[in-house]
């Protein structure tokens, strides 16, 4: 009995190798792997060392022609732009491709293929062999744009001829909640204004189209002619957006058109702004009569503000006088009515005569829910005040009231920024030289805005400020009552990151307790 051999197969029909003389397999080129290999290089014509271009701003890769694809390591997109940089590969089958791991910041990439390819009259050969991919810097069309600065093709002028900026803070919060910046150039603060550059015009029209719906605004366009070729019939043009705002911000006291109090329910032609959203709301001090008022009902029949934050003075009250539903008597106004404020009468002497002036001012108040005895609030005082108003003019003087109670003062406005337990995120933008003082004034006012009215805050962001790790003891013996922001209203600033390898902004819920 004969023993078959390791090096035979153990089928039927086997040949002799005509370079080595191993038995095999009958194959048309009557050669083993081995020799066949030898003879044959199936890679022959693919590349084993390929450059590829990476952005070092935006980390995206170049794909041939003219695309940026962002791509996370050893994942399917990067391996599809390693297998198209190949020029041999169309010429083999491609049988598997995948990564050979490399230090994440030696800038190689290893490709391990594996191809087949029909040789010497039908033998089927298969090999395994690696491509380096050799990563350099190349910085992408987007990110030139940006680092050039003056590249753009479109701006977005966002304007209001007002004296302080808490218009623009509520608005840098609803830009940043719903990301409408992502695609813009650069941000420049002028002192009327922002100024968003982009390098598309489509972009441009969607932030415009944003502002309109969520603050009452109008807008205009231009465009001027940059370049023009006479041969292919094509323009360059640079587009321009002019957004305006109405100049009536939170706080403001305004005097209505005659005819327009009369269309908007019969109220009365002195209110305060009371929030300003995607509609202006004013509140009638001495009727609680509310009404909400769009951009176009306002540009039909513009006016202005006869006093806003800066023209009101302190007043100290004296006595609070609550007028119940029942006794209230409404000799005009038909519109809807505030069920959050209340009716009070009001006397108050200004807080610089106290011990010097005994000088009182009676006035009937929609804040009767917050005052008492001894608080600190804000007002307009129209019988000494010099306004140069004509709508003002057409109101009788024995209707108007000597003081127009704006807002109540909850202590120091330094100490309560110092105990604020939360932050706001801002743009990132080129700030030009303006009062330090006065924006950081409008801003600690805005933030006050944010405790005092939740339905104001409810479109905004409101994180966590780990940074303020007041403790509960410590918190609980406040004397003042100023109103917070509960942690169930916060969110967490948490940085994500996705199977792509991009970062998210994740926000969780003020579940956790600070200690």
């Amino acid at each position: 009995m004969e023993y078959m051999t390791a090096n035979e197969p153990s089928g039927e029909g086997t040949i002799l190798c005509c370079e080595c003389g191993r038995a095999i397999t009958p194959n048309p080129a009557n050669m083993c792997v081995a020799c066949l290999r030898t003879r044959v290089d199936i890679t022959e014509g693919i590349p084993k060392q390929v450059s590829m271009y990476s952005c070092k701003s935006c980390e995206r890769y170049f794909q041939p022609p003219t695309h940026w694809v962002k791509c996370a390591l050893e994942s399917r997109e990067l391996l599809a732009i390693c297998l198209k940089k190949l020029k041999g590969l169309s010429k083999v089958n491609l049988v598997d491709a995948s990564f050979v791991w490399t230090e994440p910041h030696s800038r190689r990439l290893k490709v391990k293929l594996v191809i087949q390819k029909e040789v010497m009259g039908g033998t089927i050969l298969q090999q395994t062999f690696i491509v380096e991919y050799v990563v350099q810097s190349q910085m992408c069309t987007d990110c030139h744009r940006v680092e050039a600065k003056d590249f753009w093709k479109a701006v977005v002028q966002l304007r209001q001829k007002v004296t302080h900026k808490k218009t623009f803070y509520y608005l840098e919060q609803l830009i940043l909640k719903h990301s409408v910046h992502r695609n813009t150039l650069n941000i420049k603060q002028h002192e009327n204004g922002l100024d968003f550059f982009f390098a598309n015009v489509d972009h441009a029209r969607k932030m415009v189209d944003f502002f309109m719906t969520v603050v009452p605004c109008k807008y205009k366009t231009a465009k001027e002619l940059v370049s023009h070729d006479i041969h292919s019939n094509t323009y360059n043009y640079k587009h321009t957006f002019s957004v305006e705002i109405v100049p009536i911000n939170k706080d403001s006291v305004v005097c209505l058109p005659k005819k327009l109090a009369g269309q908007l329910g019969n109220m009365s032609q002195i209110c305060v702004c009371i929030r300003v959203t995607n509609v202006i709301q004013f509140i009638d001090p001495n009727t609680l009569q509310l009404c909400d008022m769009n951009a176009q009902t306002y540009w039909r029949n513009p006016f202005v503000a006869i006093a806003d934050h800066k023209h009101l003075t302190e007043y100290t009250v004296l006595q609070v006088e609550r007028i119940n539903e029942s006794e209230r008597k409404f000799s005009a106004g038909h519109g809807a009515v505030s069920k959050k404020h209340l009716l009070a009468d009001v006397w108050v002497m200004r807080t610089q005569d106290m011990g010097i002036v005994d000088q009182q001012y009676h006035c009937r108040s929609h804040l009767g829910h917050l005052l008492k005895a001894g608080d600190t609030v804000l007002g307009f005082d129209v019988a000494t005040s010099n306004v140069n108003n004509k709508h003002l003019e057409t109101v009788r003087q024995d209707t108007l009231p000597d003081v127009v109670l704006v807002r109540k003062i909850f202590g120091d406005q330094k100490k309560r920024h110092q105990k604020r337990k939360w932050k706001l995120k801002t743009l990132a933008k080129q700030e030009e030289e303006m009062s330090v003082d006065g924006a950081e004034r409008d801003y600690l006012g805005f933030l006050e805005d944010l405790e005092e009215d939740p339905e104001y805050r409810k479109n905004v962001n409101i994180y966590v400020d780990r940074n303020k790790m007041v403790p509960v003891e410590a918190s609980g013996s406040e004397e003042d009552e100023a109103p917070q922001i509960s942690l169930q209203e916060m969110m967490d600033d948490l940085n994500i990151s996705d199977a792509d390898g991009e970062e998210i902004e994740g926000a969780a819920g003020g579940a956790e307790m600070m200690a």
